[in-house]
């Protein structure tokens, strides 16, 4: 049998089948005609994939409407092709897989960068190296949850079973390191990890109905000098009548704030107005202490079933609630949900009213701020509940909020979220969403575990 394994440029698909809305991709290896044989002509839901876009209706010979898998069903066809065919076939051609092999496997077939990154172009000079292959090496990277580039490269080197995956033949045809620098700096450009992640949310959670959106952000520490803010000229007040205001003159109206704003403005005007550079955040932790670092502020939206469904990366001064409005659009755009859960630092009317107006229940912690006799009344009606042992529906569902605390421990101490090397906002940004796009496609298959 021969050793070639996924030859450059990417071997052609054998077969593609999707189930409603979920894409199963299984890529071929030219010597293994049993998973040809078995996997050419699985379609599930009546619909077939080319190697690149759109699914096609496939003609129904007998004219009868096919049956619609539930998520579930698609997860479990998706497990099935990968545990009875494509993992048997590997372990004959590639020795013994671990847990990890196995795990960036997966991912990979299920977010499907090859839609995404075309073929070398052709010209004039030196051909760039293949970047489908580096692609891969950054999820396995962060399945791995490596900190630097160079500890990929040695794993790569040591690991035959890893390069082949990714799609290397040998040693001598892994890149060197600073091609990979160059090929993360045009992923960071392009957004590819972004993209990967928006397309894995609408293939499969676009026709789910979902409960729950937990909301939440966390600190990201970056290795870069911190920008101090700008120094503005404060603006010269109006010439106007000096002295006391006449008893029942009307206050001049103050200037409306971010959170007031971003109700009138479009997505895209929202996320240009948000800061991105590198500065310094300041939060109080579990204990009621102050903790400061140097660097940003990753905010995210999660479906339940510890799924997330969309993120922003801003400064790591901007308060939470300045995010909240973008993100509940920006995950309107992907997903139907009926519950927005957030911690007190979101409780303001203006996002209570966009909640409604998106047709959600936003269920926020009460903040009663500086009003000692709200924050007292809060406080007594607590201990009457814990006293009667009553408990609200509103208190049940808000319990489901730990879901965003377990993705963002699991971003931090699984998919290498706690180890930034790079520098920018973009490079940031793509190093976290290689782990969230792994994270994200991890979650979905454990629905079925």
């Amino acid at each position: 049998m021969s050793h070639r394994w996924w030859p450059k440029p990417m071997a052609c698909w054998v077969g593609t089948c999707e189930a409603g809305s979920v894409v199963t991709q299984i890529q071929s290896l030219e010597p293994l005609a049993k998973l040809k044989q078995e996997v050419r002509f699985l379609f599930v839901g009546g619909r077939f994939r080319d190697r690149i876009g759109f699914p096609k209706p496939i003609p129904n010979p007998e004219g009868r409407p096919l049956m619609k898998l539930t998520l579930l069903d698609q997860l479990a066809q998706f497990t099935r092709i990968l545990q009875g065919i494509l993992f048997p076939t590997l372990r004959e051609e590639l020795g013994p897989l671990t847990d990890k092999h196995q795990q960036v496997v997966a991912v990979l077939n299920m977010i499907h960068l090859e839609a995404f990154i075309g073929n070398s172009p052709g010209g004039v000079g030196r051909p760039l190296k293949d970047r489908r292959a580096i692609a891969r090496a950054f999820v396995a990277k962060a399945v791995y949850n490596m900190s630097t580039t160079r500890q990929l490269l040695e794993r790569l080197a040591a690991d035959v079973a890893l390069r082949r995956i990714c799609g290397w033949e040998s040693q001598r045809e892994i890149p060197h390191e600073s091609q990979f620098s160059r090929a993360f700096a045009e992923f960071a450009e392009t957004e590819l990890p972004q993209r990967m992640h928006a397309a894995l949310i609408e293939e499969t959670q676009k026709d789910r109905l979902i409960g729950h959106i937990s909301r939440d952000s966390t600190e990201i520490e970056a290795r870069e000098k911190p920008v101090r803010p700008a120094v503005t000229a404060e603006p010269a007040q109006p010439a106007g009548k000096k002295g006391r205001r006449k008893k029942g003159e009307p206050l001049p109206a103050p200037e409306p704030t971010r959170v007031e704003r971003q109700g009138k403005m479009t997505l895209e005007e929202m996320l240009a107005d948000l800061p991105r550079e590198c500065n310094v955040g300041c939060k109080k932790n579990s204990k009621g202490y102050k903790e400061t670092w140097i660097g940003y502020k990753l905010h995210l939206d999660v479906a339940d079933g510890q799924i997330p469904v969309s993120c922003i990366l801003t400064s790591a001064s901007l308060h939470d609630s300045q995010a909240a409005i973008p993100l509940a659009q920006l995950s309107a755009s992907r997903i139907t949900n009926l519950y927005d859960l957030m911690d007190s630092a979101y409780d303001a009317e203006a996002i209570h009213e966009y909640s409604r107006r998106l047709g959600h229940v936003a269920i926020i912690d009460p903040n009663p701020r500086r009003d000692r006799a709200a924050k007292a009344e809060l406080q007594a009606e607590e201990k009457r509940r814990t006293l009667l042992h009553c408990e609200t529906a509103k208190d049940i569902r808000f319990h489901e909020r730990t879901t965003v605390e377990r993705v963002n421990g699991r971003l931090k101490d699984e998919f290498g979220a706690s180890m930034v090397r790079v520098r920018g906002n973009s490079k940031v940004m793509c190093h976290l969403m290689f782990g969230i796009v792994a994270l994200a496609a991890d979650q979905i298959l454990r629905l079925i575990t």
